[in-house]
């Protein structure tokens, strides 16, 4: 009898633990967006009115009617995106392929592609490339657990400790002390590259690698610094390229003759 019931058992306590779960997650939407709410309403009714009220002026100063204001603005909206150069370059398609695969600062919608050919590669490249991304990161990641336990492991035998074994707590702090030194040193690199403040520059370093991605901030979208930055990143790997390209058709045939 007691083990007939087991199951039955087993089987309740998972139902209760995930309607549980539903209800703490729904709990914790309740929570943010009453936070968020109370935070932001007020910034957000006194922009808009600002909004408002240079809209008025630049209808009053230029005449503009509600419909021409709305084909500039589209065409306003539009050219944003160009004005860090031309992003279908190889330059830009190497940034975009990294978007993609890592899934870093998708859903910025800054750069995406226009021709259906090109929204049917990128899924189709986004299906092999996240997988490989992540396998590659994982494999990554356990090359970098290894020499941390190595390191504090030599670390404690070299102060004279009697327990020499890493703990779970040890690789937590290591980890988290690398984590916020990633995301401090991306946040003065944006921040001298972008003229960004340190914390705005930590709060996009922080939004992107975790892929939550707004788009409040977007690297890279001065002035042709899509195309400067990127071009002088993606030089030697298109230099390599071609060299290997050279090399393959250089290299001679078994009768002797090169190859044309």
């Amino acid at each position: 009898m007691r083990c007939a019931c087991a199951p039955g058992l087993g089987m309740k306590a998972q139902n209760i633990r995930t309607l549980a779960l539903i209800v703490s997650t729904l709990f914790y939407l309740l929570i943010g967006a009453a936070v968020f709410a109370a935070l932001e309403s007020e910034a957000e009714s006194s922009g808009k009115k600002v909004l408002e009220e240079k809209l008025q002026q630049l209808k009053d100063a230029y005449g503009f009617t509600d419909s021409d204001f709305s084909q500039v603005e589209k065409v306003v909206l539009r050219s944003e995106p160009h004005s860090a150069g031309r992003q279908w370059k190889f330059a830009g398609s190497f940034y975009f392929a990294i978007t993609v695969i890592t899934t870093i600062v998708q859903g910025y919608g800054h750069a995406a592609p226009c021709t259906d050919a090109g929204k049917v590669f990128c899924m189709f490249y986004a299906l092999l490339g996240i997988p490989l991304t992540l396998v590659m990161f994982q494999s990554l990641g356990e090359r970098i657990n290894t020499c941390v336990h190595v390191v504090l492991s030599r670390g404690k035998q070299s102060l004279g400790l009697l327990k020499t074994d890493v703990s779970m707590i040890n690789m937590v702090l290591v980890g988290l002390l690398l984590c916020s030194g990633t995301l401090c040193i991306g946040a003065a690199a944006f921040s001298h590259f972008e003229g960004w403040s340190f914390f705005n520059a930590y709060y996009y370093s922080f939004i992107t690698l975790t892929t939550i991605g707004f788009g409040d901030f977007v690297a890279l979208q001065k002035k042709d610094t899509l195309q400067r930055r990127m071009t002088a990143l993606s030089a030697p790997i298109r230099m390599r390229c071609k060299d290997i390209v050279t090399q393959s058709s250089s290299t001679p045939s078994p009768t002797g003759w090169t190859k044309s």
